[in-house]
């Protein structure tokens, strides 16, 4: 028998006895194991008395469903980033994507965004159609649309048609959904569009850039019967459902503080996106995507590429990042609109020409629910100060984990303080998506993993793209009915909150919801 076969026959169990059997490490072995054992005790008794499951939440469904029955044919409008994004995560990358990935691999095996791709599930769809403005884009969208690598062995389909308007694209029989991705300024006129030609919507945040299209869209989806998912990954992500489950049990106690944060440090980040080469007066259909925007100005690339930095085309801070931190604040909550809203800012660092402030602050007020959520953000600054919920017992930081500490001078527990069962100053528990559950009582060191994430989510222990799961649900809504996450009820509170942010910061005063005209004043 040779040495490495010797060593690999050695039972776990032998390997403990021997080990055990050796005076002074056999007492630490000893020591250790029963540590362990008490330690897992007290975890499970501790889970129990707080009334929350040490595995996924509950309310999340197996991410392997019955096989998509019918193909649901889709366009995509607005095939940037975003738009390319989304068509990935329905099962069309574009072959440069795919490349890009596999010399990733190649650096470092590690990199897992290939795999995550090519083990998604085959949605059955079809991207038959696609319109942009801009000719480099649509080119792009339809080599996406014919590519032969596909996730779990889909197979390819012919390229899809290219259409120069929205409504083109809307009329065509091929087509019984659609994708938007444009800017802003583009979402209410596209949606309302779709709706009246019966096609299902998966819409971009922020669902529109004005007050009086948020109720436009609002009431003409509601009296629809087309399937509508607004786009906030966080909707399918393990952690944010987990923290649903946390609030359930009253682990936090009366929560009345929220504190949301945005903080960036690069060009990137604050919207100073690179200008296509090919992208001039010819290629890009100027007149056409500026139609909505209050004011007209002749061809800018920079306007064009780079168009978050102005509110004739965007919503800035709130309806980018705000709407984010606020649709995660909701879905645990379910606070809906605020009653009052104060906000403020101003362009400090990026004195580009940008109307969109890189620092902003938003305060807002639910009076009925004893609670106040502020939202700060700066775009100079790259310090990550997280999502957390305050309670007078707990307090809870959301990311793509979650961790929950208790207060020193909780009410509920203050007998598991005084015996020393719970320290206030480690974590009570933690909990990381792909990670065996929850740890109860556990070291600070899970702080490590309670960091933002909105790319990656797991199911049942396996890496899946959140923004696969949301298109993925709103596709199984659209063959089978049922609900989606972010519906047109959320996404208008979605809407109307960031619009009552941008308004105050715009006039410079407190705004206020009046829910009877459904209105800001």
């Amino acid at each position: 028998m040779s040495e490495t076969t010797g060593w690999s026959a050695i039972s776990r169990r032998g390997l403990l006895k021997a080990l055990v059997s050796l005076p002074v490490l056999g007492a630490f072995v000893a020591s250790v194991l029963k540590k362990k054992s008490m330690d897992d005790a007290k975890r499970q008794a501790l889970l129990a008395d707080l009334g929350v499951s040490e595995g996924s939440p509950a309310v999340i469904p197996n991410a392997i469903s019955r096989p998509p029955s019918r193909t649901v044919r889709f366009g995509i409008i607005g095939f940037g980033g975003e738009g390319e994004s989304l068509a990935r995560h329905a099962g069309f990358a574009h072959p440069e994507w795919l490349e890009r990935q596999r010399k990733a691999v190649a650096d470092d095996p590690r990199n897992k965004e290939l795999d995550t791709y090519l083990h998604q599930e085959d949605v059955n769809a079809q991207l038959t159609a696609v319109c942009d403005v801009f000719d480099v884009r649509a080119e792009r969208a339809i080599a996406a649309s014919r590519v032969g690598t596909r996730p779990s062995g889909a197979p390819a389909f012919p390229a899809a048609r290219r259409y120069r308007r929205y409504d083109e694209l809307l009329a065509s029989p091929d087509v019984d959904a659609v994708i938007i991705a444009t800017p802003d300024h583009w979402h209410a006129r596209i949606t309302l569009a779709a709706v009246a030609a019966g096609k299902h919507v998966y819409c971009e945040k922020c669902m529109t850039r004005t007050e009086e299209e948020a109720r436009a869209v609002y009431d003409a989806v509601s009296r629809s019967n087309i399937v509508f998912q607004l786009g906030h990954q966080n909707r399918a992500s393990e952690a944010h459902n987990k923290a649903r489950e946390i609030i359930a049990a009253n682990i936090l106690g009366p929560t009345t503080l929220v504190e949301a944060t945005t903080n960036r440090n690069s060009r990137w980040g604050a919207w100073v996106w690179d200008i296509d080469k090919d992208g001039n007066a010819r290629t890009i259909d100027w007149e056409h995507f500026q139609e909505p925007a209050q004011h007209k100005v002749p061809f800018n690339a920079e306007r064009f590429f780079r168009w978050r930095c102005w509110y004739d085309y965007g919503t800035g801070l709130a309806g980018d990042l705000l709407s984010h931190e606020y649709d995660a604040v909701n879905q645990v909550l379910q606070i809906g609109i605020p009653a009052s809203v104060a906000a403020s800012g101003g362009v400090y660092f990026f004195k580009d020409g940008r109307d969109v402030p890189d620092v902003f602050q938003s305060v807002m007020e639910y009076p009925d629910r004893n609670l106040t959520v502020v939202y700060s953000a700066t775009l100079a600054n790259g310090r990550d100060r997280g999502l957390m919920f305050m309670g007078h017992d707990a307090s809870m930081r959301l990311g793509s984990g979650l961790t929950v500490w208790v207060d020193g001078e909780s009410t509920r527990f203050q007998p598991r303080i005084a015996n020393h069962t719970l320290d206030p100053s480690a974590p009570v528990f933690t909990y990381q998506p792909g990670f065996r559950g929850i740890d109860a009582v556990t070291s600070a060191s899970a702080e490590y993993f309670a960091s933002r994430g909105l790319l990656y989510t797991y199911r049942g222990g396996r890496r899946f793209s959140a923004y696969h799961l949301l298109v993925k649900e709103w596709l199984d809504a659209i063959r089978n009915g049922g609900p989606t996450s972010c519906n047109i009820q959320r996404g208008f509170e979605e809407a109307m909150t960031c619009h009552m942010a941008t308004r105050s910061f715009l006039e410079g005063r407190r705004v206020r919801w009046d829910p009877e005209g459904r209105r800001i004043v």
